[in-house]
């Protein structure tokens, strides 16, 4: 299991870079350069981005991003949500029954204290915005 996946990580480090410029519309090329990923990867990345609303993607000569959401506005844990869930759901353990509906659901001790560190961690990553970062 990764707390934090690539497409994450990539995710945050371009919102980081954008979020420096204030306004300014960064291309696509420049934050190749800068940050030294792929090109399609990091396209990928941006798309996935303007699809959530956190960027605005101009197009055309001297097209590119900016931020669609103030950089505190911006939160960690909705980012892992977007790269990382499943449905919008996030769980840092998968029970050993994978799909089924494990007999011992409602009782199980181990569950509950996954749970509840599942709902520590959550709690912490709410609050690491893209405007702490800088």
């Amino acid at each position: 299991m990764k707390l934090i996946t690539r497409d994450t990580d990539y995710a945050v480090r371009a919102l980081c870079v954008i979020a420096r410029q204030k306004e300014k519309i960064i291309s696509a090329g420049s934050l190749v350069k800068e940050l030294k990923v792929p090109r399609p990867f990091l396209r990928k990345i941006l798309q996935r981005l303007q699809k959530e609303g956190v960027l605005y993607s101009y197009k055309g000569a001297g097209g590119g991003f900016k931020l669609n959401l103030a950089p505190a506005k911006i939160r960690l844990v909705d980012l892992i949500s977007a790269f990382q869930g499943k449905n919008g759901e996030l769980e840092l353990n998968e029970c050993i029954f994978k799909k089924r509906l494990c007999p011992q659901r409602s009782s199980c001790l181990l569950r509950y204290k996954i749970c509840q560190i599942e709902k520590y961690v959550f709690h912490k990553l709410g609050a690491i915005t893209i405007a702490s970062l800088l």
